[in-house]
Protein backbone atom coordinates (compact mmCIF):
# COMPACT_ATOMS: atom_id res chain seq x y z
CA UNK A 1 0.00 0.00 0.00
CA UNK A 2 1.34 3.47 -0.87
CA UNK A 3 1.66 6.30 1.63
CA UNK A 4 -1.24 8.08 -0.09
CA UNK A 5 -3.47 4.97 0.12
CA UNK A 6 -2.71 4.57 3.82
CA UNK A 7 -3.53 8.23 4.41
CA UNK A 8 -6.85 7.85 2.57
CA UNK A 9 -7.65 4.79 4.69
CA UNK A 10 -6.98 6.81 7.88
CA UNK A 11 -9.18 9.67 6.62
CA UNK A 12 -11.99 7.14 5.99
CA UNK A 13 -11.57 5.64 9.45
CA UNK A 14 -11.74 9.04 11.14
CA UNK A 15 -14.81 10.05 9.14
CA UNK A 16 -16.75 7.23 10.83
CA UNK A 17 -16.67 9.09 14.14
CA UNK A 18 -19.14 11.85 14.93
CA UNK A 19 -17.19 13.72 17.59
CA UNK A 20 -13.69 14.26 18.84
CA UNK A 21 -14.11 12.24 22.03
CA UNK A 22 -14.67 9.16 19.86
CA UNK A 23 -11.68 10.10 17.71
CA UNK A 24 -9.44 10.51 20.78
CA UNK A 25 -10.54 7.06 21.96
CA UNK A 26 -9.70 5.67 18.52
CA UNK A 27 -6.26 7.31 18.57
CA UNK A 28 -5.63 5.72 21.98
CA UNK A 29 -6.71 2.34 20.57
CA UNK A 30 -4.31 2.75 17.65
CA UNK A 31 -1.53 3.38 20.16
CA UNK A 32 -2.11 -0.04 21.65
CA UNK A 33 -1.12 -1.57 18.32
CA UNK A 34 2.06 0.48 17.96
CA UNK A 35 5.12 -1.48 16.81
CA UNK A 36 7.08 -0.99 20.02
CA UNK A 37 10.68 0.09 20.02
CA UNK A 38 13.14 -2.49 21.30
CA UNK A 39 14.27 -1.64 24.85
CA UNK A 40 17.87 -1.12 23.68
CA UNK A 41 16.69 1.80 21.49
CA UNK A 42 14.56 3.46 24.15
CA UNK A 43 17.43 5.78 24.98
CA UNK A 44 18.03 9.52 25.23
CA UNK A 45 19.37 9.85 21.67
CA UNK A 46 16.10 8.44 20.25
CA UNK A 47 13.88 10.84 22.21
CA UNK A 48 12.03 13.29 19.99
CA UNK A 49 12.83 16.84 21.01
CA UNK A 50 9.88 19.21 21.23
CA UNK A 51 7.34 16.74 22.57
CA UNK A 52 5.53 17.37 25.84
CA UNK A 53 5.60 13.63 26.52
CA UNK A 54 8.53 11.30 26.10
CA UNK A 55 8.49 9.76 22.63
CA UNK A 56 11.20 7.43 21.43
CA UNK A 57 11.55 6.78 17.70
CA UNK A 58 13.87 4.29 16.05
CA UNK A 59 14.41 3.62 12.36
CA UNK A 60 16.26 0.92 10.51
CA UNK A 61 16.60 0.06 6.89
CA UNK A 62 15.16 -3.17 5.58
CA UNK A 63 15.32 -4.06 1.87
CA UNK A 64 15.67 -0.41 0.87
CA UNK A 65 12.73 0.69 3.02
CA UNK A 66 12.75 2.39 6.40
CA UNK A 67 10.98 0.60 9.23
CA UNK A 68 10.02 2.66 12.28
CA UNK A 69 9.30 1.58 15.84
CA UNK A 70 8.40 3.87 18.73
CA UNK A 71 7.04 4.21 22.23
CA UNK A 72 5.69 6.95 24.44
CA UNK A 73 4.87 7.39 28.10
CA UNK A 74 1.52 9.03 27.20
CA UNK A 75 -1.40 7.08 25.71
CA UNK A 76 -2.62 9.80 23.32
CA UNK A 77 0.91 10.52 22.09
CA UNK A 78 1.46 6.81 21.57
CA UNK A 79 -1.60 6.83 19.29
CA UNK A 80 -0.35 9.84 17.33
CA UNK A 81 3.05 8.28 16.65
CA UNK A 82 1.26 5.01 15.77
CA UNK A 83 -0.65 6.85 13.02
CA UNK A 84 2.56 8.35 11.65
CA UNK A 85 4.36 5.01 11.73
CA UNK A 86 1.45 3.37 9.95
CA UNK A 87 1.77 5.97 7.19
CA UNK A 88 5.56 6.03 6.82
CA UNK A 89 7.00 2.70 7.98
CA UNK A 90 8.06 0.30 5.26
CA UNK A 91 8.52 2.93 2.56
CA UNK A 92 11.48 4.23 0.60
CA UNK A 93 13.27 7.39 1.73
CA UNK A 94 12.17 9.48 -1.27
CA UNK A 95 8.51 8.51 -0.71
CA UNK A 96 8.75 9.57 2.94
CA UNK A 97 10.46 12.85 2.06
CA UNK A 98 8.00 13.68 -0.74
CA UNK A 99 4.82 12.65 1.07
CA UNK A 100 2.01 15.18 1.26
CA UNK A 101 0.80 15.37 4.86
CA UNK A 102 -2.54 17.06 4.24
CA UNK A 103 -4.26 14.02 5.77
CA UNK A 104 -3.32 15.42 9.21
CA UNK A 105 -5.43 18.51 8.49
CA UNK A 106 -8.16 16.48 6.78
CA UNK A 107 -8.76 14.40 9.91
CA UNK A 108 -8.54 17.60 12.00
CA UNK A 109 -5.78 16.23 14.18
CA UNK A 110 -3.60 19.32 14.58
CA UNK A 111 -6.50 21.65 15.37
CA UNK A 112 -7.86 19.30 18.07
CA UNK A 113 -4.59 18.91 19.94
CA UNK A 114 -3.29 21.24 22.62
CA UNK A 115 -0.62 23.62 21.28
CA UNK A 116 2.15 21.59 22.95
CA UNK A 117 0.84 18.31 21.49
CA UNK A 118 0.48 19.94 18.05
CA UNK A 119 4.13 21.04 18.32
CA UNK A 120 5.00 17.47 19.31
CA UNK A 121 3.21 16.17 16.21
CA UNK A 122 5.30 18.50 14.04
CA UNK A 123 8.45 17.31 15.85
CA UNK A 124 7.51 13.67 15.23
CA UNK A 125 7.06 14.28 11.49
CA UNK A 126 10.33 16.21 11.41
CA UNK A 127 12.20 13.36 13.11
CA UNK A 128 10.74 10.77 10.72
CA UNK A 129 11.92 12.89 7.80
CA UNK A 130 15.35 13.41 9.41
CA UNK A 131 15.78 9.63 9.58
CA UNK A 132 14.77 9.39 5.91
CA UNK A 133 17.31 12.08 4.98
CA UNK A 134 20.03 10.30 6.96
CA UNK A 135 19.36 7.00 5.19
CA UNK A 136 19.18 8.73 1.83
CA UNK A 137 22.58 10.34 2.47
CA UNK A 138 24.09 6.88 3.12
CA UNK A 139 23.29 5.80 -0.46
Amino acid sequence: MTIKETQEEIIDEFSMFDDWMERYEYIIELGKGLPLIDAQYQVEENLIKGCQSQVWLHAEESNGNIVFTANSDAILTKGIIAILIRVFSGHKTEDILNADLSFIDEIGLKEHLSPTRANGLVSMVKQIRMYALAYQAKH
